[in-house]
């Protein structure tokens, strides 16, 4: 995430009405997902973003940001698994990775597992997610132990600017396109995001869904694709992301790259998602969304 001055906006408990938190947005307007709350575990405002963490009846603890669910103990596993297995699976020998944003601690949990990965950094800006989620969500937190780590608390932009062609594989795990993570989908962050990798390079960046915001997927693909010569998009379900979806977009300098093709079995780790299998098909598309997204050169 990038730093940002405070700025006022909705506290996320005036989303909490009678027992349940409503997750209510322009980003996927006149729907909404609701969970019941137990309890109230951690809410306070950032230098950057209004944070809370909730316990709940149906899907145990919620980290929840500006009013957006980030992660729900029940199926985190699934984007978690994917945004790092999709790249990682991916590239022939993935020794150096970055991941930027991330503060729950879940990738860097995953990414620590991968046998190749010799060493990674993560760079997160909002200290308060890390120290509360060590707290309250130490299920994903505990990626954070990994001796492989070098944590940085700071801001992933500045950070990438100082340290170029050094990564195999670089992660973006950002929140949605407001508040700090806007500049996580443009033009110039997918540039700094090639400066910053070696010359076979892969990454892999929280993409949104097709079903809420089609033009936002294509516009955050465009992008991407005005600097690298390989750009995919793959899914998965999560239950509780708007419409119960999520994607990736997967990127590779080296443009005779197949993507789609898992390199490394895996089975050994004990994933509760990722698959060799899972992998390959996360890249199929409904046909009318494979339409949508040809040729948006």
């Amino acid at each position: 995430m990038l730093s940002r001055e405070p700025e006022a906006s909705v506290s996320n408990m005036d989303l909490i009405r009678a027992g349940w938190f409503s997750e209510v947005s322009d980003l996927w307007p006149g729907q909404s997902l609701s969970l019941k709350v137990k309890e109230v575990l951690f809410h306070q405002r950032s230098l950057y973003q209004d944070v809370l963490v909730v316990d709940t009846t149906n899907h145990g603890k919620a980290l929840i940001l500006d009013g957006i669910i980030q992660c729900t103990e029940s199926d985190e596993f699934s984007y978690q698994e994917m945004i790092a297995f999709l790249p990682l699976g991916a590239h022939p020998n993935p020794q150096k990775v970055l991941i930027v944003g991330g503060g729950d601690g879940g990738v860097a949990r995953e990414v620590a597992k991968h046998p190749a990965v010799e060493q990674f950094v993560q760079v997160e800006i909002d200290a308060l997610v890390i120290e509360q989620s060590k707290k309250h969500l130490p299920f994903m937190a505990k990626g954070f132990e990994s001796r492989k780590l070098t944590l940085v608390v700071g801001d992933g932009f500045e950070y990438m600017k100082n340290h170029q062609r050094e990564f195999d594989v670089i992660i973006t795990d950002s929140s949605d396109p407001v508040g700090p993570a806007v500049n996580l989908f443009t033009e110039s962050y997918f540039g700094l995001l090639k400066t910053a990798l070696k010359p076979n390079g892969v990454i892999c960046s929280q993409a949104g869904t097709l079903w809420s915001d089609l033009p936002h997927v294509k516009q955050t693909i465009r992008n991407c694709q005005t600097h690298f010569p390989l750009v995919e998009y793959a899914v998965s379900s999560v239950p509780t992301y708007p419409n119960g979806q999520i994607g990736y977009l997967v990127a590779a300098l080296d443009p005779d790259l197949d993507l789609t093709h898992a390199r490394h079995p895996l089975e050994e780790l004990g994933l509760r998602y990722y698959s060799p299998e899972v992998h390959q098909a996360a890249f199929v598309l409904p046909a009318h969304f494979k339409k949508e997204l040809a040729n948006l050169k």
